[in-house]
Order: C-alpha cells, then structure tokens, then sequence
C-alpha cells in the first residue's frame, strides 16, 4: 500500500465504523467544555463526566467560578487527579475571560494558550469542538496508533499532529481525531490488544509493531 493509499484506508473504514461521533465530554458550551478538557489530563473522560456536573451545579460559567474559592474548587474535582494545579487553573482563567475577554471564551489559539493550565492539546479540542475551526488535537490513543499505522515516527506528540495534519486532508481533522481516539479504544488498546479485532492495524501497520505483537501472544 502506498501511504495515500493507507490514508484513504483510515478514513473509510472510520467513517464506516463512526458515521455519527459521540463526543466524549459532556458539556453545553465552550466554557464548560474548556473546563472539563482541562480536567481529562491524565484522567479518563469517564471520571471527568462524573465529577464536572457536581462542579458545574455550582458554577458552570466563569463567574460563578471565581465566587467559589482554589480550594472549594479542589476539593470537587479532587477525583481528578492533579486537582492543585486544575483547580488554581480553572479559577485563574475564569478570572481573564471575565477581565479580558467580556467572560467568552476566545476563539484564537493564541488567546486560549495564554490562559492559565491551558496547553496547546486543550486549545485544539475547543477550537475544533466547540468552534469547528480545522484542529488535529493528539492524545495517547491517536500517537499510539499513528505509530502502529506506520503514519508517523513516534517521537513526540507534537510530531504525531504535525504528520497527521500532513497526511489528512484539513477537512477531516474535527472528526477524525475523535473517530482515532474510539477506535483506539475500543480495537486497539495499549493493554488487551487483539490483532484480530483492530482491521486498520492489521492491514497497514508497522511491520515492527505486528512483529512485536506475534511475540507477545506467542508468550501468553
């Protein structure tokens, strides 16, 4: 397969496998989706979804948020992880989109980056989740299987979203990188992977990776 080829290969066959996409954040607006972004780091969405309504009950817009004080803030979405730095981070930026941004969440990469705990992974998921601008936003499950697919290197996420961006026409990132992040969940896992069951990696993937994978489950 040419790497058009294969390209064209993870399209389709997402797009057969997710026709409609879930987003796996619940939230009613580009505020409470900046929030519960901020929350996913080294948290799985499930537990994010958990906590972000008994927080949001309390405060779902910036400035409620800043009535609550860090460590009221901290102690809801403890369940987390991280919840120091989060909670000193939701508080921090709620207070510059209210002095700065007329309490609205700015639609510019540059402007979201600038808020406090705000990385260029949680700028991309606004931008293109709340606001449908194009954004290719890369976690763990989108740089594993890019490497399993032979699409990119490996080295760094920042890496991964600049091959990605490469290789995928502009048109497709705001659904592909969701459609990327189900699939690896649920065909192609880092842990109880079943070749069987993952079709893209089994037909396009490293020969390395698949050469590791018959190792492995000859071991098991």
């Amino acid at each position: 397969m040419t790497k058009q080829e294969k390209v064209d290969f993870v399209i389709n066959t997402l797009n057969e496998l997710y026709p409609e996409i879930p987003i796996p954040l619940d939230h009613k607006d580009p505020y409470t989706l900046l929030v519960a972004v901020l929350l996913s780091a080294q948290c799985t969405d499930v537990r994010v979804n958990q906590i972000t309504p008994l927080l949001f009950a309390k405060a779902d817009n910036p400035y409620d948020m800043i009535k609550m004080s860090v460590e009221e803030i901290k102690e809801i979405i403890r369940p987390c992880g991280l919840s120091p730095m989060k909670s000193k981070g939701i508080h921090g930026l709620s207070h510059i989109l209210i002095d700065k941004h007329n309490g609205e969440v700015p639609k510019s990469f540059e402007a979201l980056e600038a808020l406090p705990a705000v990385g260029h992974k949680t700028a991309s998921v606004v931008m293109s989740q709340a606001f449908g601008v194009p954004a290719f936003p890369v976690d763990t499950h989108i740089h594993r299987l890019m490497y399993r697919w032979n699409l990119t290197n490996g080295k760094n996420l920042a890496q991964t979203e600049k091959d990605a961006k490469r290789l995928f026409p502009k048109e497709t990132w705001n659904d592909l990188h969701l459609q990327i992040i189900w699939y690896g969940r649920e065909y192609s896992p880092a842990r109880g992977w079943d070749l069987d069951k993952d079709i893209i990696t089994k037909t396009i993937g490293r020969s390395t990776v698949l050469k590791e994978y018959e190792k492995l489950k000859k071991k098991n």
